[in-house]
């Protein structure tokens, strides 16, 4: 009779352990790596609970002025896939990749979407600043996910078309904001250029930018200067509208010149360590509402 209760016993604790399907087994193991903080809270909504993810950058940097650190080869070093924006976004990581031991995954979040170019500048990388494209990048993050780890493909299905329909909202939200803001003042004057996709998207024109390229790293010429004041005054923009980690010098000598105001605590780049940018969809309603408040 012992024998038959501790044989009940062993059966008891071994079902659980051996009866769950695949996909409900959560890996706890962090080798997943996004390049930014954004690109990392986009990939948590797919993965759920199943896998780790983190960041490479901290928070509160700028990818395109980011200086990589040893710690940052260790990171790519223990991780098995690696999440970035891709179109030459993360300069920063060729070398980080060079000089990483292992070979790994690198999957460009971006990859299959049409681009907006310049001749002059090339390629605008800042696609995540319209939500509908970042129902793209869900897709390719999903399938990334699926690939590295297919037992849990159902979880990540699931999860990706929930964060589907909150980005779907968070249009619908955008567009309902925008409305707000009369058709002639939906004027953008920005740091560098980066609102282009969103410019597109909700009906704003970009005026221009204080820094005429893709990337906050370059810096405008005297000539460049005087022709974004030329036009901020012929188009009556009223305001400078710039990311937390941007130098503001510039865009406050415009504004002496014209009179306009700087917007100065943006955050298009990277999250923020709780409010008011904790997660992508709190980054762009804190954007948007900081926007809307400056022009309507």
């Amino acid at each position: 009779m012992k024998r038959f209760s501790l044989i009940l016993l062993l059966i008891f604790f071994l079902i659980p352990a051996c009866g769950l399907p695949a996909s409900d087994s959560p890996k706890t193991d962090s080798a997943i790596l996004a390049s930014t903080t954004f690109l990392a809270d986009i990939t948590r909504n797919v993965a759920g609970a199943r896998l780790m993810v983190d960041s490479l950058l901290p928070v509160g940097l700028d990818p395109h002025s980011y200086q990589p650190s040893p710690q940052d080869v260790g990171k790519i070093e223990k991780s098995k896939l690696l999440i970035t924006n891709g179109l030459g976004y993360e300069q920063f990581l060729k070398p980080l990749l060079d000089n990483a031991g292992a070979e790994k995954t690198v999957i460009e979040a971006s990859a299959g979407i049409s681009v907006e170019q310049d001749a002059a500048q090339g390629i605008d990388p800042h696609m995540w600043l319209d939500p509908n494209l970042v129902i793209l990048y869900v897709e390719n993050i999903r399938k990334a996910l699926t690939d590295y780890d297919p037992a849990g493909a159902e979880v990540y299905q699931t999860n990706a078309e929930a964060y589907v329909a909150q980005l779907k909202e968070l249009d619908g939200w955008i567009k309902a904001q925008v409305e707000q803001i009369p058709a002639d003042k939906r004027l953008l004057v920005t740091n560098h250029e980066a609102f282009g996709y969103f410019a597109k998207r909700y009906g704003f024109e970009v005026v221009g930018s204080v820094i005429p390229s893709f990337s906050s790293n370059a810096a405008p010429s005297a000539q460049q200067m005087a022709g974004l004041i030329d036009e901020i005054k012929r188009l009556n923009a009223p305001a400078i509208f710039l990311d937390t980690a941007d130098n503001n010098t510039l865009a406050q000598q415009i504004a002496d010149e014209t009179g306009v105001t700087v917007i100065a605590d943006l955050h298009l780049e990277s999250l923020t360590d709780g409010a008011p940018a904790a997660t992508y969809i709190d980054m762009m309603k804190y954007n948007v509402s900081r926007i809307v408040e400056a022009l309507k």
